[in-house]
């Protein structure tokens, strides 16, 4: 069983990732049904366009069913808790996506339940978000051919946006896996807090991030991205 709940992966999982997206994309309409005859929950406490319709028409791709529950069907974290839910459920479906506000809640079905856990979306990390971002980057590093970890490390990309929510932690966890630095500019009560600092400790990565309240500092070296805060990540 594996989650995809707090960090976008492992290092050296991710360039295996980045190969098999590829693939899949590729193939899209060819690929072999994985998913048959499993049944996946999408638990969305918040709404979405993009990340409920990828996840759906994905299952779907891939031989599965997508079973789609929003915070008024379910009794998560009221008159039931959510190591409850996370057991029951995973007496009924082979996997969760889950899109809501605590990140503990996450983690919690993670921890109760024994099926995998996939963060559609916290109030603090978005990891399905910023690997699809990196993704869609090294695929035009990397051209049709070329290695797509490898033409992510290396490159510097600055931040534009709110500098403190989901995305921008997001993406300081990600550059770090992916061997890339980040430039983010701010506000200094917005500057990556002891939460993110403690997110690349856990995961074993170094601080690849750089904070500064100066506007135009990021832009006095060379960058290779610039994501934005914008519509992705409330």
């Amino acid at each position: 069983m594996k989650h995809f709940s707090r960090r976008p992966t492992s290092h050296p999982r991710s360039g295996r990732d980045l190969r098999l997206a590829r693939e899949l994309k590729r193939k899209r309409g060819r690929n072999q049904p994985v998913l048959a005859g499993q049944t996946w929950a999408l638990i969305f406490s918040k709404a979405s366009t993009r990340t409920r319709v990828s996840f759906e028409v994905g299952i779907h791709e891939l031989g599965g069913h997508a079973l789609f529950l929003n915070q008024n069907d379910l009794h998560l974290g009221r008159s039931e808790s959510v190591a409850d839910t996370a057991r029951v459920l995973s007496r009924y479906v082979h996997g969760l996506v889950v899109r809501t506000f605590a990140q503990q809640d996450v983690e919690d079905l993670a921890q109760y339940g024994s099926i995998p856990v996939i963060n559609g979306l916290t109030d603090l990390l978005h990891p399905c978000q910023v690997y699809t971002d990196a993704f869609s980057a090294a695929e035009r590093w990397a051209g049709p051919r070329g290695d797509l970890l490898a033409s992510l490390r290396g490159r510097k990309i600055a931040f534009l946006g709110d500098t403190r929510f989901n995305m921008a932690t997001s993406w300081v966890v990600g550059a770090a896996l992916f061997g890339m630095k980040i430039a983010l500019a701010g506000p200094s009560r917005y500057a990556p807090g002891a939460a993110v600092n403690a997110l690349l400790d856990d995961a074993g990565l170094p601080r690849t991030y750089h904070f500064t309240t100066d506007p135009y500092e990021r832009w006095r070296t060379r960058i290779s991205s610039i994501p934005t805060s914008g519509e992705h990540g409330t």
